[in-house]
């Protein structure tokens, strides 16, 4: 599915400069951050309901430290008598009657002049849901803006719910019953099977439904019934763009390289029409656009060395841009629809020649086809891939022997070691080129867990930069560009709301258990041909630096049940099951 493309390693002596000054500039930030000790002296609090339901709601709260910098905080206020807070997300927050209070977690302790944090809660409530009137961090009373917020009052299948900053906030996930039940027939798969997936809407057909698989309505038929009265968001993957997936073979569709037309009608606005439909106006509907479509205008077309004549042909007629737009902007116009779009991985769009220029075409895609960046909720990293959500063994910043971790090997002059890295960083460029401030991102984890006995415990040795890096990843991959079937792979964080700073939620987009291609040509009428890159006795191309492609054997058709795959993500699960 998602592919990589490394561009040639950089002149070193020009990179290590940029490198000793971005690290120079990081030493001074560092020295100007207080003491421990340091107490607030001033604060905004921003307290918003985000929604609420019968009995229940969900907050957010954003606090603004306008005093000197403090390395450690402790907002507290008090309710009016009627709400308990039952989960929070992003602080540790503790209840003793009416008195609430939310400490830091290790990450999000620090906040400078100027500097801000927010986190969530899930709570009850009987009777009006009063908003707190008065907040003290660490001791100092605040300034209250905002209150009020998204809460439609009743939630569940009686009405449409209000717009959201996240979605998955308060809310839980849809459960594919026709992925679950070949989850819970293999041995084990019951520890996992009650899992949220996302459904992939990958041809025409599967809008009806097919013989093995429920269509869309059945789906959201079967949603509103495990909603029962409270928020629930549904998982869709938007996939068959004309001349889909023209860097590779094994996700080829249905549709030809000039039938956007069809596209358009026959694909996108039959799912739009479903989804506007008022019986569906309760369910928060996510949305993961276009897999691969958008970085492919990017990273494999000419002149790069990793260009396919099927990429360039689709740069020329503008087809990814134009389905994407058209999406974007049919799907958005659903009140209840929130649009994430497909931002490739850490290991394909991490190096700045790739991710500026694949920020400035989302932001051209979206705002083509009459749409406006307004249809875009965020971005999703790493769908149906396999990069760990965070490398905790090693940094960017980190030398071994007079070299940085840039100039190893695998990590091939990237700014990024991971998808959290990636993302967040990745947020802040696409803010930059004009999308919402808003806007949160997605990191698929259904495959990127690399436990079992071959997941490091700590650093590799120190005798070289690549021996460091080597023995700490958690990504044993042959090479990042390896894309298929991989071997060795392990199911990862479960999905989780809010899981750090910008992230939205740590999802299983890509159901596990599903081959990303056959391991050997199978004819099939869905027009998916047979890419090397999951033989695993393929040597590889330019894509991934002509490795070995890492690829498990005996795979079946993309999307089709892969029983060897599953297992293997079963037993190196992490955490582990």
């Amino acid at each position: 599915m998602s592919r990589t493309t490394s561009p040639p390693r950089r002149t070193r002596t020009a990179v290590l400069a940029a490198f000793a000054l971005v690290a120079g500039v990081a030493g001074t930030t560092t020295a100007l951050s207080g003491p421990a000790s340091a107490a607030a002296a001033g604060c905004t609090v921003d307290y918003k309901i985000q929604s609420s339901w019968s009995g229940g709601f969900s907050a957010n709260v954003a606090v603004t430290n306008t005093g000197d910098t403090v390395s450690s905080w402790k907002l507290e206020w008090g309710f009016a008598g009627n709400q308990q807070v039952t989960q929070g997300w992003n602080s540790t927050i503790t209840q003793s009657g009416t008195a609430v209070s939310a400490t830091n977690v290790a990450w999000n302790g620090t906040l400078a002049t100027g500097g801000s944090a927010s986190f969530g809660f899930n709570g009850n409530a009987t009777g009006t849901n009063a908003i707190p009137t008065t907040f003290k961090l660490n001791g100092v009373t605040c300034n209250v803006s905002g209150g009020g917020g998204g809460g439609d009052g009743g939630g569940g299948t009686d009405g449409p719910s209000a717009k959201v900053d996240n979605p998955y906030a308060g809310a839980k996930v849809y459960v594919n019953p026709d992925w679950s039940a070949k989850a819970a027939a293999e041995p084990g798969g019951s520890k996992v099977s009650n899992q949220p997936t996302g459904v992939w809407l990958d041809r025409i057909a599967a809008i009806q439904g097919t013989s093995s698989a429920r269509g869309l309505r059945a789906h959201l038929d079967t949603a509103l019934t495990q909603a029962a009265g409270s928020p629930l968001v549904v998982q869709l993957v938007i996939y068959n763009l004309p001349g889909r997936d023209c860097s590779a073979l094994a996700s080829n569709g249905e549709l030809g390289p000039t039938e956007i037309g069809r596209y358009q009608t026959e694909y996108i606005d039959p799912i739009a029409a479903i989804l506007a439909d008022t019986k569906y106006a309760s369910l928060r509907i996510v949305t993961t656009v276009e897999i691969d479509s958008l970085p492919n205008l990017v990273t494999n077309v000419s002149p790069r060395a990793t260009a396919t004549p099927e990429c360039d042909v689709m740069k020329a007629n503008g087809n990814y841009v134009k389905g994407v737009g058209y999406a974007l902007r049919k799907l958005g116009a659903v009140p209840n629809v929130y649009n994430y779009v497909d931002a490739g991985h850490h290991g394909w769009l991490g190096w700045d020649d790739n991710l500026i220029p694949s920020a400035q075409i989302f932001k051209q895609a979206a705002t083509t086809e009459g749409g406006t960046v307004d249809n875009v909720a965020g971005f999703i990293v790493n769908t149906a891939n396999y990069g760990a959500t965070k490398e905790n063994n090693f940094t960017i910043n980190d030398s071994v022997a007079g070299k940085s971790v840039r100039e190893s090997t695998w990590v091939d002059w990237n700014r990024y070691v991971d998808e959290q890295s990636f993302a967040q960083a990745f947020r802040q460029e696409l803010v930059g080129v004009g999308f919402k401030s808003d806007i949160g991102m997605l990191i698929d984890t259904s495959r990127n867990g690399w436990g079992g006995t071959a997941r490091p415990t700590g650093p590799g040795a120190q005798t070289s930069v690549d021996t460091y890096v080597d023995g700490g990843r958690y990504d044993r991959r042959i090479h990042l560009g390896n894309w298929c079937n991989q071997s060795g792979a392990g199911l990862g964080q479960r999905p989780t709301a809010a899981p750090a700073t910008g992230i939205d939620a740590y999802v299983w987009m890509k159901p596990p258990g599903e081959s990303d291609g056959a391991s050997k040509a199978i004819p099939n009428d869905q027009g998916k041909g047979f890419d090397r890159m999951c033989d695993p006795t393929y040597t590889g191309n330019p894509r991934n630096n002509n490795h070995l492609s890492g690829a498990l054997a005996n795979a079946p058709l993309s999307g089709d049940w892969f029983s060897a795959q599953f297992q293997e993500l079963l037993k190196n699960a992490y955490p582990a099951l």
